[in-house]
């Protein structure tokens, strides 16, 4: 089908845009079932493709928002679609979209995208940091990407994105995607996650979070060094002021950022806005 409506409009995939097109119609009904779609939801789909995810979602959901960067599909999608009225199309860069005002009305939101290698982090992160008050994000991605999301301390996976992500949502995998459901076929496999927005708080909610979050991305922007030169050389403090922090929060500098759970990040956290209340008193 997908082969067909590629020939029958003289359209080549697009590199540039990380085109994978979805050729397996059961990967596609499970991934519209992973997300929890129901008539309460509006959905915010990114990369459509040719719509035959955007079809599952729109047989289930109130509301469909579907995201294409690439003109060439608009029209393509335009006739896929045309059958759906509760289907509004967008030609946009989901990187430059307004989707805060676009959803700013809606009480239930839900989010699916078939994600490019090259902007998975952007676009989550993005997602995760607005305002929007979406209750659960299903995202198809490249497996490597769902490993870092769903990482914990002291794996090679674990890092800056998987502290980051984990602050906002509960993670979890749904299931693995092989390489061969896609046309053209990847060199890799991907897998499909879903994202729920966190209920249970810890203590890194507690502190301040841009302050937390700094340091969490300094701390692994050199993962091969120690946590204290790692920090030293990113995060702005001098080495001294990290050092005295690192011995109040009872966290060697001598460990890797890799070892540290959120809860150690958010004591560092604290032991240096202390220090920096102590300094100003003086």
């Amino acid at each position: 089908m997908i082969g067909a409506i590629l020939q029958e409009n003289d359209l080549h995939f697009a590199k540039q845009f990380g085109q994978n097109f979805l050729i397996d119609e059961n990967i596609v009904t499970k991934i519209a079932e992973a997300s929890d779609v129901g008539p309460e939801d509006t959905v915010l789909e990114v990369g459509p493709g040719l719509g035959t995810l955007t079809r599952e979602l729109a047989a289930r959901a109130g509301q469909v928002y579907t995201v294409e960067i690439d003109k060439k599909l608009i029209p393509v999608l335009m006739g896929t679609l045309s059958d759906l009225p509760n289907v509004g199309l967008i030609n946009a860069d989901i990187l430059k979209l307004d989707f805060q005002k676009l959803l700013a009305d809606e009480k239930s939101v839900k989010i699916a995208a078939n994600l490019p290698y090259y902007i998975t982090t952007p676009v989550i992160m993005g997602f995760l940091e607005s305002d929007i008050p979406f209750s659960r994000m299903t995202f198809l991605v490249q497996k490597e990407v769902g490993e870092r999301l769903c990482a914990v301390p002291g794996t090679k996976a674990y890092g800056a994105l998987s502290i980051a992500a984990q602050y906002y949502a509960d993670i979890e995998p749904e299931f693995n995607v092989p390489a061969g459901v896609f046309m053209p076929k990847p060199k890799v496999d991907s897998v499909v996650i879903s994202l729920t927005k966190k209920t249970v708080e810890g203590p890194e909610h507690k502190t301040d979070k841009k302050l937390f979050l700094k340091l969490v991305k300094a701390g692994f922007a050199n993962r091969r060094k120690t946590l204290i030169n790692s920090l030293s050389q990113n995060s702005g403090y001098p080495k001294e002021t990290l050092l005295q922090a690192l011995d109040a929060a009872e966290i060697s500098p001598g460990i890797r950022a890799e070892k540290l759970t959120a809860a150690d990040f958010a004591r560092l956290t604290d032991a240096v806005i202390n220090l920096e209340q102590a300094g100003r008193q003086q």
